[in-house]
């Protein structure tokens, strides 16, 4: 049985007007997204609370079915993955290749005080994932790796700061063809920087990798050290590599920028970090996406930060179970492993909420029911439409089990949940700590008692 913390959370934002940052409880930088099976998997690294340096230990993962309701799956990858890493677990990028996945990452090597890349693999998205090698796949002291997969099959690995290298993977992916190639920053390939005789090019870190209609992108960190994203295109995987331009100008408050970009639902989305949540900043960052299309020549426009994100693909189903983690917009709570599998939303105090968007209620529900559990006296679920102070439809009572993974099931009435709405679960109870909750679902049909 997990003991529940006590100490308190960090992130709290007071409002949820928003969407951008996608994740509020915790720091999260260097978005790797992956499409797999109807849903969007984001590889994150973590920033630790109150950092003043990248003091980064663990990588996080987080899925969407919609773009905006995104699922907490924990840490299922850590510096203690890799026995010969010592520190710096920095920005990687996740593939899917014969059924398995495939993470690389940057640690740095406990042997050489150097930065290498390691590789993990899992049978499933979500990990666990294991150390592929008990070793460095590659090593050169240089960083940020991303991995790109050709329609013939053939499989690169790019990564570099200050340079950018590459080699062919074999269809293992944990092993590669020849020496790495360095590819020429050129200021053709890479535009022309100006004050720095030692570094003539745009080219920072970050490289992201992929093709489109024939045409391969290379979309990266520019000129540090108040980075924008930029990219380049060639006709081929290594190049010759053209400048296209700023993707994103330099914005916010974090001094880094890290891009990642998708197609999902017929929609193009870019991932990026910034610094807007409270506490952020250049080493406390968080990830946030945009909806953006490509212009009719294929070039990439010009993509601002908002605080607003990107629209809702589709709707969230609330007659089948959601787990609690499942959050648009989180204030006060925070997120731990349960002993039941999977990860549980806790921390809560009075007030706090969780917002869950777009939820398809349909004709109405009837009934509420959550799997919660209280090492204290408990508290109240609010069920609410539209805000945290919005109009009530259900009140579900959650007592005292004995203990913060002692799970028990409550259910409540439901009355005036109908059509599509955004719902807030607003927790309100005594001092300390209240309950928490694992998942819940609605249950269709006509309400016969209103809460009181």
């Amino acid at each position: 049985m997990l003991a529940f913390a006590l100490v308190p959370a960090v992130v709290q934002p007071s409002a949820a007007r928003a969407d951008n940052p996608i994740v509020q409880h915790v720091y999260t930088a260097d978005p790797a997204p992956l499409v797999h099976d109807g849903r969007v998997y984001l590889y994150t690294g973590h920033d630790e609370d109150g950092s003043t340096y990248f003091t980064m230990k663990d990588w996080r993962v987080w899925s969407s079915a919609d773009m905006v309701n995104w699922t907490d799956h924990g840490s299922p990858l850590s510096l203690a993955t890799f026995s010969w890493a010592s520190a710096d677990a920095w920005a990687g990028q996740a593939v899917q290749r014969g059924g398995r996945f495939y993470w690389y990452v940057p640690v740095k090597n406990r042997a050489t005080g150097r930065m290498a890349i390691g590789v993990a693999v899992a049978d499933s998205p979500t990990g666990p994932f294991r150390d592929a090698l008990g070793r460095p796949l590659v090593e050169n002291g240089e960083i940020d790796p991303s991995v790109f997969i050709d329609d013939n099959g053939q499989a690169y690995l790019y990564w570099g700061n200050p340079n950018l290298w590459y080699v062919k993977l074999n269809a293992d992916m944990t092993s590669y063809a020849g020496s790495p190639t360095r590819i020429p920053l050129t200021t053709a390939g890479f535009g022309t920087r100006t004050g720095d005789p030692n570094r003539p090019t745009l080219y920072e870190e970050g490289p992201w990798v992929y093709k489109r209609n024939g045409l391969y992108y290379l979309v990266y960190a520019a000129k540090c050290c108040s980075e924008f994203i930029a990219y380049s295109t060639a006709p081929g995987p290594t190049g010759p590599w053209t400048y296209r331009g700023t993707v994103m100008p330099t914005q916010g408050s974090s001094f880094t920028n890290h891009p990642g970009i998708v197609d999902f639902k017929g929609n193009s989305y870019f991932f990026y970090h910034n610094g807007a949540l409270p506490g952020g900043g250049g080493y406390t960052r968080s990830v946030a996406v945009e909806r953006f299309s490509y212009n009719a020549d294929g070039t990439i426009p010009t993509i601002t930060m908002t605080n607003t994100g990107a629209p809702q693909a589709g709707t969230l189903n609330p007659y089948v179970r959601q787990e609690a983690e499942t959050i648009a917009w989180g204030s006060g709570i925070e997120t731990e492993p349960a002993a039941e599998g999977g990860m549980n939303v806790g921390w809560i105090e009075n007030g706090d909420h969780l917002k869950v968007k777009g939820v398809a209620f349909g004709a109405g529900a009837s009934s509420f029911a959550a799997r919660v559990a209280s090492g204290s006296s408990g508290g109240t679920v609010e069920l609410r439409l539209g805000s945290p102070n919005g109009t009530v439809v259900g009140r579900c009572g959650v007592p005292g089990t004995g203990g913060w993974q002692t799970w028990t099931t409550v259910t409540c009435p439901v009355s005036g949940a109908t059509g599509t709405q955004d719902l807030y679960l607003r927790f309100t109870g005594g001092s300390g700590y209240l309950l928490n909750i694992n998942w819940w679902q609605f249950t269709a049909g006509t309400a016969l008692t209103a809460p009181r």
